[in-house]
């Protein structure tokens, strides 16, 4: 049976027994989440280290002792501070910190917080996006911080209900409003390092989603949104400097449930994924616009320059020397403004020209072509672009 498996394609799928789980962690975050927040939920019998289905009793954001203790050491972000004072908090705006160090010997009801609460926390972090009143870095690094407390909370109760993937789900939402936001200026070295913790983040996160999907769902579709959290595992993998995401992506197709496996959202994020890798950029970014949700989107934002560079490559090798191709077609074909296609070749170290009535070219056959070290510049979908094609 094993050298059966063994000898089928990269991309080939097998369904499984209709009581098999249909989704396994990958062993690596296994590992890390065992040492962190994110261990994968489990039913309180099989949890050795929770047999009695704890239930906190905080009721507020902060345990009242953490945030008496915080005052004293005036340890307080700037979010949380009473009319800006470094030693002064209130139940309303103080949020518990992440903290890995606590055993499960030390644990004290009082000071974890029920399901109510933690949705309660949550709701208060993701109104805090919104906020203009302070950079978004220091936004990110408060809700980030926070948020991993509430997963933490969610694990040491065993949590694993509709309502717990619900929160889950907001977690990975807020997790991509962050990429995207973050990509826009990850050329700052400080920057670059929070993408990619926010990037692995996000990855655990949907690992531990799609083991609360398995354990309450069976495959039965327990959530409205699961088809389209399920699909960007699948477009992660457009990215090409990502963290180890464990198995190949092939095999994870093998453990999903033929269910989630035919649905639309999940579906047309293969296609996606396959587009790119043949190098058929008029469909990839056509299907991008058109087929897919606003968070598939915000999620893929940040890669699709580096779809675009591979373009670029392709059109430089594969054109005729004499006959440069204009840029204005290329940037309708790439869904980018022709000032911003005109500056992503700049970055990869390509030079483009003007003819006398204006027109702007990319000279063929340039032997200069190169990725900066400092990554590719941010460039959306033009939604001019996207009208002009529809």
């Amino acid at each position: 049976m094993e050298r059966m498996k063994k000898g089928r394609s990269e991309r080939s799928f097998g369904r499984e027994r209709k009581d098999e789980p249909y989704y396994n962690r990958h062993n690596r975050f296994k590992e890390v989440a065992s040492s962190s927040s994110n261990s994968s939920p489990a039913s309180a019998s099989d949890s050795p280290t929770n047999p009695q289905n704890l239930v906190g009793t905080c009721p507020d954001m902060c345990p009242a002792k953490e945030r008496a203790q915080r005052e004293r050491l005036r340890d307080l972000s700037i979010l949380e501070r009473l009319n800006g004072d470094a030693s002064k908090t209130s139940a309303a705006l103080a949020v518990k910190k992440f903290c890995r160090t606590i055993s499960s010997a030390d644990l004290n009801l009082a000071d974890i917080r029920p399901l109510p609460v933690l949705k309660q926390t949550l709701d208060y972090l993701m109104k805090l996006l919104d906020s203009t009143k302070f950079p978004f870095e220091t936004l990110h690094d408060f809700i980030f911080d926070r948020t991993r407390s509430i997963r933490q909370d969610l694990t040491r109760q065993n949590l694993v209900s509709l309502e717990a993937a619900q929160i889950y789900e907001d977690i990975v939402k807020f997790h991509i409003i962050s990429h995207r936001k973050l990509a826009k200026c990850r050329e700052r070295p400080e920057i670059s390092s929070l993408c990619h913790l926010n990037v692995e983040q996000l990855i655990k996160c949907l690992l531990s989603l799609y083991d609360i999907y398995r354990l309450i769902g069976k495959g039965k579709g327990i959530s409205d949104n699961e088809a389209e959290f399920y699909s960007l595992f699948v477009l992660l993998h457009l990215g090409n400097s990502l963290p180890n995401m464990g198995e190949t992506l092939s095999l994870w197709y093998r453990q999903l449930a033929y269910s989630v496996h035919m649905t639309k959202e999940v579906r047309v994020a293969k296609k996606i994924l396959r587009y790119a890798e043949m190098g058929n950029f008029k469909l990839f970014f056509s299907t991008v616009a058109m087929d897919l949700t606003n968070l598939q989107v915000s999620l893929i934002e940040p890669f699709l320059d580096e779809v675009r560079a591979r373009a670029i490559v392709q059109f430089n090798q594969s054109c005729y020397k004499l006959q440069p191709f204009p840029l204005r077609h290329l940037s309708e074909l790439l869904m980018v403004k022709e000032d911003e296609l005109e500056q992503l070749c700049k970055s990869c170290s390509l030079e483009t020209s003007m003819d006398v009535t204006g027109i702007k070219y990319l000279p063929c056959k340039q032997a200069t072509f190169c990725i900066p070290k400092i990554g590719l510049p941010f460039n959306g979908l033009s939604t001019n672009q996207i009208c002009s094609d529809t």
